[in-house]
């Protein structure tokens, strides 16, 4: 480990932090110097308006291809991520819920889970899942695409906590959901921070975002341009209109 590298591991009083990470789709700059820290536990909403480089920024903290990691340094609990590959980021403890969910077709809710369960789990164990999710239990033998959208949700957020993860990024979890159904995936959510899950959420609905979140950090072309508590968003108007239009 180099001197600079040594100095961010031993002062960064945070569980996960990136220092100025650039990354670009082909030619198009899309993360210019993005910094972030979270804290152990916490959960920090990734907010910004559309095309403001929020699932971007996701995606490069999970060190996919797509967007390319041109610059910048990614820390999780002590360990350098900006060198590693997807895969290795993943077996470092990097969960990734994107978007669209990517239910694996031909396997039941079970076998979703299971597959995702390399090694024998320490902490969430398939029983401990359906525990927290107990409609996932009542439909562990039916195949996984034939769930509801907000099923689906919940087999993607599980079979990611499957793996015994530290940090868990969720790419617009609330997309296409009713309401009763983004409640009950609030609630989840907060049952897993109670329970010591430090959490990254990129969501277009800003302010059920902001309601479970502890932190935000706002995003406008690729840049941060407010770092702080959820609540001071929440009651500063003109920053919502600004940057969130809400």
């Amino acid at each position: 480990m180099n001197e600079r590298n040594a100095n961010h591991a031993a002062t960064a009083p945070a569980y996960f932090s990136a220092y100025d990470i650039h990354a670009y789709y082909g030619e198009s700059y899309i993360v210019q110097g993005v910094s972030l820290n979270i804290h152990e536990g916490e959960i920090l909403a990734l907010l910004g308006r559309n095309g403001a480089g929020k699932t971007s920024t996701l995606r490069a903290l999970a060190r996919l291809d797509d967007p390319m990691l041109t610059h910048g340094e990614i820390w999780l609990d002590r360990q350098p991520l900006h060198q590693m590959k997807a895969w290795q980021a993943a077996q470092a403890g990097i969960g990734l819920v994107p978007e669209d969910r990517r239910i694996i077709q031909g396997l039941t809710v079970e076998e979703n889970i299971q597959l995702a369960q390399i090694e024998k789990p320490i902490g969430w164990s398939i029983d401990r899942i359906y525990d927290l999710f107990p409609r996932l239990g009542e439909r562990r033998k039916q195949e996984g695409t034939t769930l509801s959208g907000g099923e689906q949700q919940m087999l993607a957020i599980g079979r990611a906590l499957a793996r015994d993860i530290k940090l868990l990024l969720l790419d617009e979890p609330y997309e296409g959901l009713a309401p009763v159904i983004v409640q009950e995936i609030e609630k989840t959510l907060h049952h897993i921070r109670e329970q010591g899950m430090t959490t990254v959420i990129v969501e277009q609905n800003a302010v059920a975002a902001l309601n479970l979140a502890d932190r935000a950090v706002i995003l406008d072309t690729g840049q941060v341009v407010f770092d702080g508590t959820a609540k001071e968003v929440l009651d500063n108007e003109q920053l919502r209109h600004e940057y969130l239009a809400i």
